[in-house]
């Protein structure tokens, strides 16, 4: 398990629409992509990581909701499709390809996604809240599309001149020198 750098806006991976899986033909590389990507997410506090966020052309992401009481819900989709959209919510999000930018965006408030699993078996999800957001969130970055790029054109045209000095600040990030800390009670 490794953590992984994540791509920063400005990098062209993250506005191209990411390939089909073959899940033939990845399946063997598969579990370790899924544990670098929920790995780097936990180092970051990031609630989903698609596979272009992490230089990988491939259409997956990995998204890991934090829940009361109760261990995180950890889910893979691999070539999701949102086939049912209803509602509407206007809340602040946030991207790990944006460190530390957060701006409103209008979401559907419930989807329904179509997609694979990690061991390759078709799965069916409903969601709303948070988790329909990220799902949301995490297929747009599959498209090719930045959470900014579904901005009013007033917020943003008021970030456009702030860009390029975050973009030269987060070009010097990198997640993968992040120490890695043990988790409690485990052996070093």
């Amino acid at each position: 398990m490794a953590i992984r750098r994540i791509c920063k806006y400005g990098e062209k991976i993250l506005e191209k629409k990411t390939g089909k899986v073959d899940f033939d033909a990845v399946k063997k590389e598969l579990p370790g992509l899924l544990s670098d990507m929920f790995e780097t997410m936990a180092a970051v506090g990031g609630a989903g990581l698609a596979a272009n966020q992490v230089g990988v052309d491939l259409r997956l992401a990995a998204i890991s909701i934090k829940r009361e009481d109760e261990p995180p819900l950890n889910i893979v989709i691999i070539n999701p499709e949102i086939v049912e959209r209803s509602g509407s919510s206007y809340e602040e999000e946030g991207c790990l390809s944006f460190p530390g930018l957060f701006a409103k965006v209008r979401r559907a408030a419930k989807v329904k996604v179509r997609a694979l699993n990690e061991k390759g078996l078709p799965i069916e999800i409903n969601a709303e809240g948070l988790f329909a957001r990220a799902l949301q969130h995490e297929i747009d970055h599959l498209d090719g599309l930045v959470f900014i790029s579904r901005l009013p054109l007033i917020s943003r045209l008021k970030l456009k001149p702030s860009l390029p000095g975050l973009k030269r600040r987060w070009k010097k990030l990198d997640e993968s020198k992040l120490v890695r800390r043990p988790k409690p009670g485990a052996d070093e």
